[in-house]
């Protein structure tokens, strides 16, 4: 691991522009990494080994992290050096053309698809609520069944925040799913409850067609007496077909998830060109007694499923778009057309 994290330093200090500092980062940070690789080993390993290991890997880790973001910043700064001294802009364009015409913007297709989902989970009877982007490690992780040293939180490539840390709360994050505002709203307004949280997430992973730093994801989350995963089944078939205008059909799969048991993931089956294949659309599950427990619930009284799907995977399929970064784009031509 020591001679690890040497050429991975060596290799951020020698990228000279951005792409090849970026390449070092997919190298060692990026889904397949060598980084990445080393978390994977941790769930073979005993309850001590993980921890000594885990702690190991974490530094190497915070270490890489701290590098790379100083020689980020040191080749942006560069960058756009070389790029004023090559490049002229001219400061009184609009002064010298005061009437030239004005275009109107327009609702981005994440804000379209979103509103369009509150308006079909508000006709079910579910609540649009909202939490902080910002969160702390608690509701992040700890109240969601995800206590420390947890191989889970490896799933999640977390962004900590450089700030003066709780002893009960934990450090800040920026929140890696919406589902902490399952916590927020048990402890607000108890049982029975049905919600859905649309909001945006953050995970530091490598930039790919399908994956970015920063997503739009759908939390769902309904709990009462005589609660089963039939009602989930029934209810995401009508909603599939109202979002996606035809009729749906999944499938249930088994999976796993912390803050859930049993977990699932469901499968949409999705025709295009004529040619039918199944598609995973999001994870679910019966919502974890201990998840209950931290909400303030009587696990023995109240059952509850939660569900989650990535808002911009459904504009992918939506829209047939080829990649998750065409919908981060600043082109008014490819925007408007939606």
């Amino acid at each position: 691991m020591q001679k690890l994290i040497k050429d991975a330093l060596q290799e951020i200090q020698q990228a000279s522009n951005l792409q090849e500092l970026k390449n070092v980062e997919v190298k060692y940070l990026g889904r397949s990494g060598l980084i990445t690789d080393l978390l994977k080993t941790l769930k073979d390993l005993s309850t001590e080994e993980k921890r000594t290991k885990g702690q190991e890997i974490q530094e190497i880790k915070k270490s890489f992290t701290e590098n790379y973001l100083i020689a980020e910043k040191k080749l942006q700064k560069q960058a756009i050096e070389e790029k004023l001294t090559k490049e002229f802009f001219d400061i009184t364009f609009n002064e010298i053309n005061p009437q030239r015409s004005q275009q109107k913007g327009s609702l981005h297709p994440l804000s379209i698809l979103q509103k369009e989902v509150e308006e079909i989970f508000s006709e079910m009877g579910f609540e649009v609520a909202d939490g902080p982007e910002v969160e702390s490690e608690y509701y992040n992780f700890e109240a969601l069944n995800i206590p420390a040293h947890h191989p889970a939180r490896d799933m999640q490539d977390t962004f900590f925040l450089n700030c003066p840390t709780d002893k009960k709360q934990g450090q800040l994050v920026l929140r890696t799913h919406t589902s902490p505002v399952q916590i927020r709203m048990m402890e607000k307004y108890g049982a029975p409850l049905r919600l859905i949280v649309p909001g945006r997430v953050f995970r530091y992973e490598a930039t790919d067609a399908t994956h970015d730093s920063t997503f739009n994801q759908v939390e769902g989350l309904l709990i009462d007496k005589n609660i089963s995963l039939a009602h989930l089944k029934g209810l995401m078939q009508e909603f599939l077909k109202r979002f996606f205008k035809e009729e749906a059909t999944v499938r249930f799969r088994p999976g796993y998830f912390p803050f859930v048991e049993p977990g699932i993931e469901m499968d949409m089956l999705w025709t295009k060109n004529g040619k039918s294949k199944w598609l995973e659309v999001m994870g679910a599950g019966m919502v974890h007694p201990n998840v209950l427990k931290a909400g303030g619930l009587d696990s023995n009284k109240y059952q509850g499923w939660a569900f989650g799907f990535g808002l911009t995977r459904f504009a992918l399929l939506r829209y047939n778009i080829d990649g998750i970064r065409s919908l981060h784009s600043n082109d008014l031509r490819y925007l408007k057309q939606f």
